[in-house]
């Protein structure tokens, strides 16, 4: 049974099932369900705990299977839990896992807590998931979306005590406290407690208890940021030159690899030419789409730039993209910056005005 995270609370107050499995990317949002769930169990009298964390090929499975099939009715009930986190158990590990799923089935006597990362769709559609599934609950925790970002800290600061002013003076803080910590939550979790310390009457002397200013804010929270090309990918086919300027940035400091960067944004190029082909050739965009394998958070991208990008726009970017690949291997183009970054932030801007429809002005 799928569960969505913010379902789980309520979830808990209803009653324990004896099997849980949590995947996904977001290490705070696991820890604090895994903790959620921790802490309804030890009210209900789960009392011992034995964790296991799955390294190598040659992983003992026997004493997991041991301590999930535990049904003594005088020893204190215990929570098991198992940590696969390459989420690819092998296949020892899945024969083990499904029979560890039907253990836990109706075993009052132990709850079971897996967790793993994030899965793509194949891993998910395996035996040993779907087992995880079918016997317990599965709650995927998705990341936080940037757009939601300021909303989510917002929410955390509520918690302790603590908000923005009102209006379009709180709306700034909020968008300039998740640019500091876009990407990474754990740090963002982090800076919000780091407030609540430095803060806790927001002004004194003022009337404002809890209320944070922009200039508490902006000299606090430290710049913790992180990026990654997938993400940089979608900022640009939605059009956001700032936040693509932010990121690139970003990615430059962090020392990621020019030449994977590059990738990230042909691969967004040619990938749109090939969608727009199938079309003239008669196919509907949503077959189009699947054909190509885009789907998710980039399928609406797509649905929105393809109907307005024209076949010169298409031709220029995949010309950009073909000397950028060039440039970040250290040949010179006329015309483009020979700065592999500067050369790189061009295409970017040129494929994120087109899909604004603000065209870039071509000779």
């Amino acid at each position: 049974m799928q569960l969505a995270l913010n379902q789980l609370q309520a979830h808990l107050h209803k009653g324990l099932r004896s099997l849980y499995t949590l995947h996904g990317d977001e290490p705070l949002l696991i820890q604090e369900a895994a903790d959620a769930i921790r802490a309804a169990a030890r009210t209900q009298g789960y009392t011992e705990r034995s964790s296991h964390t799955v390294q190598g090929a040659h992983f003992d499975w026997s004493e997991v299977l041991a301590a999930g099939g535990s049904m003594s009715l005088f020893a204190d009930r215990q929570i098991l839990e198992l940590s696969v986190p390459s989420g690819k158990p092998g296949k020892d590990g899945s024969v083990a896992i499904q029979q560890l799923a039907q253990q836990a089935k109706g075993n009052e006597a132990v709850l079971t807590l897996v967790m793993l990362p994030r899965l793509d769709k194949t891993t998910r559609t395996g035996g040993w998931f779907s087992a995880l599934e079918n016997n317990g609950i599965s709650i995927e925790v998705q990341p936080v979306e940037r757009q939601v970002l300021p909303q989510w800290i917002a929410q955390r600061l509520a918690v302790q005590g603590q908000r923005v002013e009102a209006g379009e003076a709180g709306q700034r803080t909020l968008q300039f406290f998740a640019d500091r910590v876009e990407g990474n939550l754990l740090a963002a979790h982090q800076e919000i407690q780091k407030l609540a310390l430095l803060f806790p009457l927001g002004q004194p002397g003022q009337g404002n208890a809890g209320v944070l200013t922009f200039e508490q804010v902006e000299n606090t929270v430290l710049n913790v940021a992180r990026f990654d090309v997938f993400k940089l990918s979608e900022a640009v086919l939605a059009g956001h030159p700032i936040r693509v300027q932010r990121m690139l940035d970003g990615l430059q400091a962090e020392g990621e690899a020019e030449v994977l960067v590059h990738w990230a944004l042909s691969e967004d190029i040619r990938a749109l030419k090939r969608v727009k082909d199938a079309m003239a050739r008669g196919s509907p965009l949503p077959l189009a789409l699947r054909e190509q394998r885009i789907w998710g958070a980039k399928e609406r991208l797509y649905e929105r730039i393809l109907p307005r990008l024209t076949d010169r726009a298409l031709s220029d970017l995949l010309q950009g993209a073909h000397k950028v690949d060039g440039i970040v291997k250290g040949l010179k183009q006329p015309d483009w910056p020979n700065p592999p970054w500067q050369a790189l932030h061009r295409l970017a801007m040129m494929l994120c005005q087109e899909s604004i429809g603000q065209p870039v002005r071509r000779a």
